[in-house]
């Protein structure tokens, strides 16, 4: 597996300038750190009981890696949207994405709008010679409002004064490209206000719920009212959706599909009220098509190249890994016809098996990291599973740099992390970028990574 480093031209790396400026102020005392903790917690920077970020630096992006990130990325989200749609009016097509009938009854509702995704966002190992994305999160994906107030603290932060005399800076206004979308959604739907009463739902024990008093305050200060509520709280009386005892015009929905299908008499004033079309729902149910991690065995399978042009099939080889949904079949690798369950067991080195639709990395085996009898297992839970399919997908190189980390005492030390960058797509155009670090394989805050803002920077002219 490869890694990368920053590949920014110029005399000066970015990365190895900023631990300069940032050594003195570490070393021999812990005060700067429990400063950059105290603003985290006070900013709601938290997931749970931990911050999110024990790290003192953001990723660097260089100008021509933004664009390069970019352009794929809203390629990939413009086939998500075009394969969600072909699906429901191809039962065969539909059926490569293995979803629960129940899924499929929220899936095929009227929804008043066409767009499945007004926010999404790819998961993705950018190197300098490299793009992989290995799952697209079409349904809600978290943390934008998070990533927005952590560029602002960094932004403040002195060794960042410092560090801009030599790079021109750049950061993402996340909340307003998230607000403008949703609200283009609202409007979509049949919507007559550009500021229409806006609710956040989702269960109120969630650790993200942080987050949504973070855009609840932003939307408002860009003149939208917000309200926070569970979806036990809601009322729907046949006409009217109610949060708070307000009338809801447009949800931004965080509650999951898997929950509302989990906990329907919980949910069942959301559904009502978006089945009768009485509000605007964003993401709406059929964003669960291409959100499923089967999206990516729709698009390297053979089988389905005449949906696309010869440069998005060009496109998909070079970013998309090979997936496939486990099952005892025969298929293609690379054009070479396989027996998939043996390619499998024997493939273990190169190999990854996930649920087609789980989270925050559960359930995810990397072959490599596991011995064969428990990569044996892994195949036979994925091909008896009766909760759902299971995929199994190519590895793809990652990359790693070192960035400094908060231990648990306090002490600054510089450690070698994986980093997964993660492009957000509002409407289906790059608006952002989510990052996580990781000391392991799973780069994600539910399983105890972290995360840091990106910036896209280039030397000052003159500075070098």
């Amino acid at each position: 597996m490869s890694s990368g480093t920053s590949p920014i031209a110029g005399a000066k790396d970015p990365a190895e300038h900023w631990h300069a400026l940032l050594k003195p102020q570490v070393a021999g005392s812990r005060k700067f750190t429990e400063q950059f903790y105290e603003k985290l917690r006070r900013e709601k920077l938290t997931f749970g009981d931990r911050v999110h970020c024990p790290f003192l630096r953001p990723f660097f992006l260089s100008p021509e890696d933004e664009q390069r990130v970019r352009n794929v990325a809203e390629k990939m989200a413009e086939l998500g949207e075009r394969v969600a749609a072909a699906s429901l009016d191809d039962a065969e097509l539909f059926k490569q994405f293995h979803l629960r009938e129940s899924e499929e009854r929220l899936a095929r509702m009227h929804t008043g709008y066409g767009r499945a995704s007004t926010a999404s966002r790819l998961d993705a190992f950018l190197l300098p010679n490299s793009l992989k994305f290995a799952e697209y999160n079409g349904e809600s994906p978290a943390g934008s409002g998070y990533t927005e107030t952590l560029s602002e603290i960094f932004r403040e932060l002195p060794v960042m004064k410092e560090f801009a005399k030599s790079f021109e800076i750049h950061s993402y206004p996340l909340s307003a490209k998230l607000l403008d979308a949703l609200i283009a959604s609202y409007l979509d739907w049949g919507g007559t206000t550009k500021r229409p009463q806006m609710l956040i739902t989702d269960w109120r024990e969630v650790p993200t719920w942080s987050e949504f008093e973070i855009l609840q305050a932003r939307f408002e200060k860009m003149g939208v009212p917000v309200e926070i509520a569970d979806p036990r709280d809601l009322v729907f009386d046949g006409k009217t959706l109610s949060a708070n005892g307000k009338k809801i015009d447009l949800v931004y929905r965080r509650v999951l599909i898997n929950d509302i299908l989990a906990r329907p008499a919980e949910c069942r004033a959301l559904v009502d009220a978006y089945a009768a079309n009485a509000v605007c729902v964003a993401n709406n149910f059929r964003c669960k098509i291409p959100h499923v991690k089967a999206f990516f065995a729709v698009l390297t399978d053979e089988r389905n190249a005449g949906m696309f042009s010869f440069d998005e099939r060009e496109m998909i080889r070079q970013h998309v890994p090979w997936t496939r949904v486990v099952a005892d079949v025969q298929t293609a690798h690379y054009g070479e016809h396989i027996e998939l369950l043996s390619f499998v067991r024997h493939g273990r080195n190169n190999l990854v098996l996930k649920p087609s639709d789980e989270y925050g990395g559960s359930g995810v085996t990397l072959g490599w990291e596991t011995n064969e009898s428990a990569w044996d297992a892994a195949i036979e839970k994925a091909i008896a599973s009766n909760g759902g399919s299971w995929i199994v997908q190519e590895r793809i190189p990652i990359r790693r740099e070192v960035f400094p980390w908060v231990k648990p005492d306090g002490e600054v030390e510089f450690r070698d992390m994986l980093v997964d960058f993660a492009p957000y797509l509002f409407r289906g155009k790059g608006a952002g970028f989510l990052t996580r670090l990781s000391a392991t394989g799973l780069a994600n805050v539910t399983s105890g990574g972290g995360q840091v803002p990106a910036f896209r920077v280039s030397p000052r002219t003159g500075t070098s």
